[in-house]
């Protein structure tokens, strides 16, 4: 296996591009007042350029933005120009930045800085530190490629993708944002079915994708009276959108955040037929984060709620082992068994309580064996 390429991106990192382009602008200020300081960047980044602003004070969002795309300052053609309302204009550029572009193909050498732009894409090179992002370095081996930075001083990693896709959520709710009282439509339940397919396959970013502008609509609803009086029909449908995106941002090494979502969906899913379901995907949550104590409780949930027994026996049986539970472990195996569970699933966990517990164990094993068959 060939070692993995690290390349710094000291070289081609962009902190600080806005601030210095607002240098030269004389009514930069101004616009980022009436436009949004991001909604700006956003602007440039696409290449539209404002012309004029024709400002609706009564109604911000009726102000006329007229604006060009592409060429330079002595090339505007009037017949060119376009005219839209500012939330029309905010629409387009946010339209423009989360289709997703196709990325380059992976550098093969440190020096090869145009191809490690293409890789990463430039338009995510200027839209990472408009959100606190300051990127370290690339790792290119045969898994794909991660991003190593620092965002608001923590360092993070990520697949190269997952972070594209992020920086895309971020857009996102920047529109969602302004448009606050319309932050329901957020909730486009046509989304989950793609959004399920989407988690069938493994394809994470997709969830993330889809649902990632989610939480904060859905916790905002469930405090209104509205959402406190739902059937238990559809918080069960509500619970699904939060379960497959916070199991998708844990698969995506964003475990917190992860957790969080998860802990949404649990409010949702009540007592409903989507809770077993949730637990389970919390439990899972907290074993991939290394918390098999915390895991029990949720995991137990889930199985006395009706879990799937091939999914929910097994993990309960590692982490009951995990914390030196072993009588109880074993009976999460026997559970397994009865359930369906594959022998690769239970295997470790079978071989760590029958060693830890000697032959005495074995012999019963044994026995107990002999008597269900």
């Amino acid at each position: 296996m060939p070692d993995p390429l690290v390349i710094p991106l000291e070289a081609i990192r962009t902190d600080g591009w806005f601030e210095r382009m607002g240098e030269g602008i004389g009514s930069f200020q101004a616009l980022c007042d009436i436009i949004g300081a991001r909604f700006f960047a956003f602007a440039m980044i696409t290449g539209a350029r404002i012309t004029s602003l024709t400002v609706d004070r009564r109604s911000p969002d009726n102000t006329l933005v007229e604006f060009v795309v592409g060429g330079d300052d002595g090339e505007i053609d009037a017949q060119d120009a376009q005219r839209l309302s500012l939330s029309e204009f905010r629409l387009r550029l946010v339209n423009a930045l989360v289709t997703d572009e196709p990325m380059g193909a992976a550098p093969r050498r440190e020096t090869d800085v145009e191809a490690v732009q293409l890789h990463v894409g430039v338009r995510y090179l200027l839209l990472a530190p408009l959100y606190g992002y300051a990127l370290r370095e690339l790792t290119v081996d045969e898994d794909g490629t991660r991003i190593r930075l620092f965002h608001d001083g923590v360092e993070e990693l990520y697949p190269l993708g997952a972070f594209r896709a992020r920086l895309r959520t971020h857009v996102r709710e920047e529109l969602e944002r302004v448009s606050r009282p319309q932050s329901r439509s957020a909730i486009d339940l046509s989304r989950l079915t793609e959004a399920e397919q989407a988690a069938a396959r493994s394809d994470h970013v997709r969830v993330l994708e889809l649902l990632g502008a989610w939480p904060a609509p859905l916790a905002i609803f469930l405090r209104t009276p509205e959402g406190q009086t739902l059937t238990p029909e559809t918080r069960a449908l509500m619970a699904r959108a939060p379960g497959l995106l916070g199991s998708a941002c844990v698969s995506l090494g964003e475990l917190g955040k992860g957790e969080e979502v998860l802990r949404l969906a649990v409010q949702y899913a009540g007592d409903s037929n989507a809770a077993s379901d949730v637990y389970l995907r919390l439990g899972e949550a907290m074993m991939t984060d290394g918390r098999p104590g915390e895991a029990i409780g949720p995991l137990r949930r889930a199985a006395n709620l009706g879990a799937a027994g091939d999914r929910v026996w097994p993990l309960l049986a590692r982490a009951f082992a995990d914390r030196g539970r072993l009588l109880a472990a074993y009976s999460a195996v026997l559970e397994g068994q009865s359930a369906g569970a594959s022998v690769d699933a239970l295997a470790g966990v079978l071989q760590q309580v029958t060693a830890a517990l000697g032959d005495p164990f074995l012999s019963v094993r044994q026995t107990l064996e002999k008597s269900a068959s």
